[in-house]
């Protein structure tokens, strides 16, 4: 049975070039980039290398760049220095579509003390500058706002935002996870204090992310215990997958326009095609600024967890814009934030492509996803 993946904001593909990349760093040049030794010296060079790729994509300088194992360890990096490099500030702001790497620590310094600001979106998914201005105080630490939102590819006006904070000096933080790659980031011209990023968004493999740390901004490091990344993270450098992770940020430089460009296009055919076979179906998002890969659609009176088993079934990967679990049937905090009503919100599906989808594969799904949707109606209890 063919595969149709189109899931890639949950996880991509390794590209073959970043696979290629790092099997010399898994075999033959093993050595400790910390070595003072030339065989483990060529590893550090190496390791050099690639934090120059990646800062070369997001227009930063290579001194600002550090290595993590993932998003999520980038961004409880951010808020846990943010908060202590500045113990008299006792206030976070972020938004209530955040993703749970956010989420999940706002909620914990709560527990300790702190205040919390979860800014609210429209119907569309958008923010209020009005009440993100209004939330601004001089007992804000940090705030952090996602670049774009993983589920529904709206994205957000980081660039005012930071301007307002700044006005303040409160520190700035964007999980950029699901933008880089996909969208132009220039850090030279956006001025945030602190980005991250996770390399299995990007055709690197999971286990390395990285974090972005404007050059002069306070940091107080998460891992302590070892000299490595300048003293910001102890623990020796995974090393292959940072050469991965380097690879991977030259491929996506070279390939931005084509996201911009043919991924966009395969996007809004397969959309606009779904859209005008199915009734009673509706796009979540604002869909005049999102990702270009990334398409939220809801269909009325439908379970998204059987449209996923559905799909499954011919080949298709998706994911549900419903968090159903066993004995939930609550849709996903993002789409209740927007509002969107139940009996659509609960049949949200998320389809995310990539440079490696093809013509045919959207096809495939054009002529199979109506059927699918149309026997689910007919057994549907939601009449």
């Amino acid at each position: 049975m063919r595969t149709v993946y189109l899931d890639n904001n949950a996880t991509s593909a390794i590209a073959p070039e970043v696979l290629e990349a790092m099997l010399p760093y898994l075999s033959d040049l093993y050595g400790n980039p910390s070595s003072m030794h030339t065989f483990g010296g060529q590893v550090g060079h190496a390791v050099e290398k690639a934090r120059g790729e990646v800062a070369s994509l997001l227009g930063a300088d290579a001194s600002e760049i550090l290595f993590t194992s993932c998003g999520s360890e980038s961004n409880n990096t951010v808020l846990a220095s943010a908060l202590s490099s500045r113990p008299e500030k006792k206030h976070i702001i972020t938004t209530r579509v955040e993703h749970p790497a956010i989420l999940a620590p706002c909620q914990y310094y709560e527990r300790q003390g702190y205040r919390v600001t979860y800014l609210a979106v429209d119907a569309r998914g958008r923010l209020n500058l009005d009440e993100y201005a209004a939330a601004l105080s001089e007992d804000t630490a940090v705030v952090s706002i996602m670049f774009a939102n993983n589920e529904v590819g709206n994205i957000f006006p980081i660039a005012d935002m930071v301007s307002m904070a700044k006005e303040k000096g409160i520190l700035f933080h964007t999980d950029a996870v699901q933008a880089v790659g996909k969208i132009p980031i220039d850090l030279k011209t956006l001025p945030v204090d602190f980005l991250s990023l996770s390399g299995h968004k990007l055709h690197a493999p999971k286990g390395i992310g990285v974090l972005y740390i404007r050059k002069g901004t306070r940091f107080r490091p998460h891992l302590r215990g070892g000299h490595q990344e300048r003293g910001r993270r102890a623990g020796t450098e995974n090393v292959p997958y940072i050469i991965g992770m380097g690879k991977a940020a030259v491929l996506a430089g070279q390939n931005i326009q084509q996201e911009r460009t043919v991924v966009a296009a395969l996007r809004d055919r397969l959309e606009t095609e779904l859209l005008q076979r199915i009734p009673d179906t509706i796009v979540n998002g604002d869909t005049e600024n999102r990702l270009p890969n990334t398409s939220s659609i809801a269909f009325k009176n439908v379970e998204g967890e059987a449209i996923l088993l559905m799909l499954d079934r011919l080949g298709i990967c998706a994911s549900s814009g419903s968090a159903c679990t066993s004995g939930s049937l609550e849709p996903s905090h993002v789409l209740r934030a927007m509002g969107v009503p139940f009996n659509y919100a609960h049949g949200s599906i998320r389809l995310s492509l990539s440079r490696y989808t093809t013509a045919e594969e959207i096809d495939y799904v054009i002529q199979e996803f109506p059927p699918v949707i149309e026997r689910l109606r007919a057994l549907s209890p939601f009449k």
